[in-house]
């Protein structure tokens, strides 16, 4: 084991420029994917799409982006029980279509010139049953959580892991795996010295403002369907009415802005908090990714960004 280097420390820590160059990458993110959602939607059942083409899809989405390099990792666009697979890809063997009546979880990311993405969304394009939904809901109110959630700065990452899996384990279910990496900035899209699990990391050297770490609770039901929901969040300074020993206190910004699905949510399940939570997000979303569409002509993907960010309510 080794001490971490300052070159580590200045990767891990953004500055304002790269800051600023991650937010942008993620806005052009949510450009293609609301693009290659509505398209799904559009088409699926319709047309044949498979994993690979349907990644393929997407990829022409994200070269329509200023200063696209390329995908930061193989996209894991996954249907039915292949989504159960954690870090499943798609060959030419395993190639399977798209269809309404299964869940479809993307996982994927792109380097542009100004930064890194990673952004995970699951999907149905059919009725999900009522388990599927739950189980959507679950996962949704952890991310919630741990994304608005307020911590003393240079916390280790794994005390806050338990926060995106406690609705998950009230109903005795889990995932396996970590919830959070760190991601470069035009570098790597799991960068470390930071990264969020239950188990402890001996090289964590604690969150600092200015980094950037994903926030992905899943669930994953064996040989039938996996549920992710993926974004990153920026590190910042959180407002507070005390400062206990001076030691100053942190949350998160999220910088993804790509709706979370509505028809997977339960909505009796959130509390006016969560609902609140979400339909400020998806604002957000709205604000920013609709001009931006409009711009380029993808009015299907404008319409269809607008009704997945109309507010929810009882």
């Amino acid at each position: 084991m080794t001490d971490i280097t300052p070159i580590c420390m200045m990767k891990a820590i953004k500055n304002p420029v790269e800051a600023l160059g991650m937010r942008n990458a993620h806005i052009k993110d949510a450009v293609a994917l609301c693009c290659y959602f509505a398209w799904l939607e559009s088409n699926v059942g319709k047309i044949k799409i498979t994993e690979l083409s349907g990644a393929a899809k997407l990829q022409e989405f994200r070269k329509m982006q200023k200063d696209y390099v390329g995908d930061s990792f193989a996209t894991i666009s996954s249907v039915g029980a292949h989504g159960a697979i954690i870090h499943y890809h798609p060959d030419s063997s395993s190639d399977a279509e798209i269809v309404v009546d299964q869940m479809y979880l993307c996982d994927s990311g792109a380097q542009y010139r100004d930064g890194t993405t990673d952004v995970t969304r699951t999907l149905h394009f059919g009725t999900p049953t009522k388990f599927q939904k739950e189980c959507y809901t679950k996962v949704l109110k952890g991310q919630l959580k741990l994304g608005r959630t307020i911590f003393p700065r240079k916390i280790l990452s794994n005390y806050l892991d338990s926060f995106a899996r406690e609705f998950l384990w009230q109903s005795g279910l889990d995932y396996a795996h970590g919830t959070g990496h760190g991601i470069g900035s035009y570098l790597n899209v799991h960068e470390g010295p930071i990264r969020m699990s239950w188990l402890p990391i001996p090289e964590d050297p604690g969150l600092e403002a200015g980094m950037f770490i994903s926030n992905e609770p899943g669930y994953y039901q064996d040989g039938e369907f996996g549920i992710r929901i993926e974004d990153i969040v920026e590190v910042v300074n959180a407002q507070t009415p005390h400062n206990f020993s001076g030691r100053g206190f942190l949350t998160f910004d999220t910088v993804t802005l790509v709706p979370k699905m509505k028809k997977l949510i339960e909505i009796d399940m959130l509390t006016s908090e969560e609902i609140e939570c979400l339909n400020k997000y998806h604002a957000t979303c709205r604000k920013v990714v609709a001009p931006l569409l409009e711009q380029l002509g993808q009015n299907e993907a404008k319409q269809w960004l607008i009704r997945e960010t109309e507010p929810i309510g009882r």
